[in-house]
């Protein structure tokens, strides 16, 4: 692939990335994250693949293997474009009837669908699942489109376009002040304001600064962060080149626990591609922007999710918290300015600069802005990953989206 030396160019790829993809063809999709990988969706992909061969259809349909979809009680998953077609649970034995079936007669294999077990609704599509249909999926939504280890597909879906325009149409301080207007606070937990955050790195005196993607997500019950990462490390990657030209550095860390795996493999999968399409590297799209980015593997330490924890961790020092100040934005990896944020943090950054703050900031309350995710894990009919706007209720996510408290209780 020969590198991309202007906006032109990575434009002219899309459009021939575009050009050649039929909207209109079936894609059979399967969830592929580590929830449907406990399930058996490694078998079910054998199956399809197999299937396709077997029943000769290989010119009539495609296949691609995507992040997590989020309601990983039910996997493995199976969702057919362009209708979208859910199916549920799906095992090996299942693929040569749905092939057979819906692919080549466009029949519903009717026992695979969603039943709700409240009322014993069936549901085809997954778009009208009340799991996904109460949510707003703005990062979690290209988790269904893109195999997170095809660059291609992340190009297909607008990728890399947020960073073309801060790289050709932006100062650093106007990217710094479009965070801040648009109000997204840190999706880590403190919720502080990143653009404020990336404020106070940018004007922090130093010739080398750093960006920091935290992915040492501990909470127990927790895989927001993981499941991000694993489906679109591309989107995480290109906020962070955001960042790192917003406040001035051109070195990077992306900081993953050890019980991350795939996660990790999907990372290094997706910065080797964007070092062969010019994305990472020297001269960043013929802007002049350089920028390099490498992974580190937590030791399975709790507290390293804490921030000044996980900077003594890339140093090689024990995983220990500093008292603050100073804080990491003036003081931080290796005593440079450093800008830190959590996977979800910086998968909006590309959102932000598409969209634009006003967009942006529409979503959410006076306060927060956006969408967050959760993960909805417990005694409710429907657990997995829910992406919903700020200001959304507890009895919504547990009621609308969760179906409730199972046994009926309250």
């Amino acid at each position: 692939m020969p590198k991309i030396n202007s906006s032109a160019e990575l434009e002219a790829l899309r459009q021939e990335i575009l050009s050649q993809r039929d909207a209109d063809k079936p894609c059979i999709t399967l969830c592929s994250g580590s929830a449907c990988h406990a399930t058996g969706s490694n078998k079910v992909s054998a199956a399809i693949e197999q299937e396709i061969e077997a029943q000769d259809v290989a010119a009539d349909v495609s296949f691609r293997r995507t992040g997590c979809h989020g309601f990983c009680e039910q996997g493995p998953i199976v969702v057919i474009y362009p209708q979208g077609i859910c199916y549920l649970k799906v095992q090996p034995e299942d693929i040569a009837e749905i092939i057979a079936e819906t692919i080549k007669q466009g029949k519903i294999v009717e026992r695979l669908i969603y039943v709700d077990p409240n009322s014993g609704e069936k549901t085809i599509l997954e778009e009208d699942i009340p799991f996904y249909k109460n949510q707003e999926r703005l990062i979690l939504g290209a988790n269904l489109k893109i195999d997170p280890k095809n660059l291609d597909d992340y190009l297909a879906v607008g990728g890399y376009q947020a960073l073309a325009k801060v790289l050709f149409e932006m100062t650093p301080e106007q990217v710094v002040d479009e965070v801040k207007d648009a109000k997204l606070r840190g999706r880590g937990g403190a919720g502080f304001p990143s653009g404020v955050k990336w404020d106070f790195a940018r004007k922090a005196p130093g010739d080398q600064k750093y960006v920091v993607v935290n992915c040492d997500e501990g909470d127990p019950g927790a895989y927001m962060d993981r499941s991000v990462m694993e489906g679109n490390p591309f989107a995480v990657l290109e906020g962070l080149m955001i960042g790192a030209y917003a406040i001035g550095a051109n070195e990077g860390y992306v900081y993953v626990r050890q019980e991350y795996p795939l996660a990790v493999q999907n990372l290094e999968i997706a910065i080797k591609k964007a070092q062969e399409y010019g994305f990472l590297g020297e001269n960043i799209l013929g802007s002049g922007f350089n920028f390099i980015v490498k992974v580190h593997r937590g030791a399975g330490a709790f507290i390293c999710g804490e921030e000044t924890s996980l900077l003594n961790s890339l140093e090689g020092k024990p995983g220990e918290p500093n008292a603050r100040p100073p804080f990491p934005a003036t003081k931080g990896l290796w005593g440079k300015p450093t800008n830190i944020n959590n996977v979800e943090t910086w998968a909006n950054i590309p959102l932000v600069i598409n969209k634009g703050a006003a967009a942006f900031s529409a979503i959410g309350t006076d306060g927060s802005k956006g969408t967050k995710i959760f993960s909805l894990v417990g005694k409710v009919n429907n657990t997995g990953l829910v992406e919903v706007p700020m200001g959304a209720t507890l009895r919504d996510i547990i009621f609308k989206i969760g179906g409730g408290v199972s046994g009926s209780k309250k």
